[in-house]
């Protein structure tokens, strides 16, 4: 299937990217950035899902997931939310519940998929665009696009009835059509770095500091470290290639791409920052002479020599002078 979507605005928050698609209540503004940030570089359905789910179910009121594979499309949905899936001559119907934890489907063959998460009388009769990845305030989205058959003249075009879709003008496969109208450039560019944060230095000519492993082993910060079971360089965008960083973790605890570690800038410059990049379990970091501090998702903070990071199952990670 085609990876572009129709939709129409409305109050919530649509993320599209060439793997998953998450559309958020407008409650959930804070959470929009550090989603596109992994959306947008690839990530598929467990690492979406193990992001969305972070911070807890209980702050989060409503969510649709949907990510879909070579044969098969999956979705979670909670809340007020509604997908449609159509397969062949059927049409699969998904509807969300506040009082559970969320409904989630498995649907082979799928070749249309309708989010709606607006009543149609809320949401307006046009399409608003067409988009190839990017970030929107939709009430509704439909992939492939939805589309309207075009006229073969201005006059038969005068002369028919209203584009606006009749409540019975559907398409093959059930789902209902709407006109279209130009694709729009939605989002601009993305630039290197965490969305909110100061940009990402270049390699440095030394090391602003070291990280201590678990394993004995030290790490330069002189660019951007990932840490995680498996880290992917596809998670964070830097102006030098990322050093990966792998770590045991025996009950699954630490995430696949966990924590990133990197020199800072504005006022951080000549120290080194530190990252949660959305892991199920967080980060905890110890400064010398502090408490223990959550490391909030998507939120750099300094790190003194003597700082020790906690990511869970066992592993911390010791700061130290270069």
């Amino acid at each position: 299937m085609s990876a572009a979507w129709s939709f129409r605005g409305g109050e919530w928050f649509g993320i599209f990217g060439p793997s998953a698609t998450v559309v958020l209540p407008p409650s959930e503004k804070d959470r929009v950035a550090r989603l596109w940030e992994l959306v947008d570089d690839g990530a598929g359905f467990d690492e979406t899902l193990d992001a969305l789910i972070s911070s807890g179910l209980r702050e989060l009121p409503g969510f649709v997931l949907v990510s879909e594979g070579e044969s098969e499309t999956k979705v979670v949905i909670r809340g007020a939310a509604r997908v449609h899936l159509a397969t062949g001559d059927e049409v699969v119907h998904v509807e969300g519940d506040g009082a559970t934890t969320w409904v989630e489907r498995s649907v082979r063959d799928v070749t249309r998929v309708r989010i709606e998460v607006a009543d149609e009388t809320d949401a307006g009769d046009a399409l608003d665009g067409v988009l190839d990845g990017g970030l929107v305030r939709l009430a509704s989205a439909e992939h492939p696009p939805a589309s309207e058959e075009p006229t073969e003249s201005t006059e038969s075009a005068e002369s028919s009835e209203s584009t606006e879709p009749a409540e019975d003008e559907t398409d093959h496969d059930g789902l209902t059509r709407y006109p279209q109208t130009v694709p729009v450039d939605l989002v601009a560019p993305r630039e290197p770095g965490i969305p909110g944060q100061p940009p990402v230095p270049p390699v440095t000519a030394r090391p602003v500091a070291r990280l201590l492993l678990p394993t004995g082993d030290t790490v330069d910060v002189d660019r951007s470290v990932l840490v995680g079971r498996a880290p992917e360089a596809n998670r964070i965008v830097t102006d030098g290639e990322p050093r990966l960083v792998v770590v045991d973790s025996p009950h699954q605890e630490v995430s696949s791409t966990h924590l990133e570690v990197r020199p800072g800038s504005g006022a951080d410059h000549g120290c080194a920052v530190a990252t949660d990049l959305g892991s199920t379990n967080g980060s905890v970091v110890v400064q010398p002479g502090l408490p223990p501090e959550d490391l909030r998702p998507g939120v750099t903070v300094q790190l003194v020599p003597g700082a020790v990071v906690d990511l869970g199952d066992g592993v911390s990670i010791e700061v130290i002078d270069a």
